[in-house]
């Protein structure tokens, strides 16, 4: 599995650490930064990562900002992208079961480490359930090309 991982300034370290982690599962991570720890404009890694995800170059992506409020906003302005915003394990089984969510998205500021883990195990181990569910996941791609 190939997942695409970008952040902002406020939760770089979040996602080192996430990249770290998911290498050490044998996942391959592409890291679409930043790089170093400095003040940058989330958008910017929000259209990275989702561009690698529509184009077929990672299954996921994971989006990491001090909320995940401003990276969900940005993220889910790609046509295609389905991104969630996940605080627990819960809201991204929920997300991938019935939304089919595409990108997961984290708070740096707003929950640990070892929480940050377990979500993101769970987002990826959770199957889409299809059935009722995909109706309106084509409701949604249908407003994406009304608008």
């Amino acid at each position: 599995m190939k997942i695409v991982i970008g952040s902002d300034h406020a939760a770089y370290k979040m996602k080192e650490h996430l990249k770290n982690y998911l290498e050490s599962k044998g996942i391959e991570v592409i890291d679409e930064g930043p790089y170093v720890e400095e003040r940058v404009d989330y958008p910017i890694y929000a259209k990275k990562v989702c561009e690698r995800v529509i184009k077929g170059e990672a299954k996921y992506g994971i989006l990491m900002c001090g909320t995940g409020l401003g990276m969900s906003i940005a993220a889910n302005k790609v046509k295609g992208i389905r991104a969630t915003l996940a605080y627990y394990p819960k809201m991204a089984e929920l997300a991938r079961q019935h939304n089919n969510a595409n990108v997961l998205v984290l708070g740096g500021r707003t929950m640990g480490f070892e929480l940050a883990e377990w979500t993101v195990d769970t987002f990826l181990n959770t199957e889409f359930e299809g059935g009722r569910h995909e109706r309106r996941i084509n409701l949604i791609s249908e407003m994406e090309e009304n608008l």
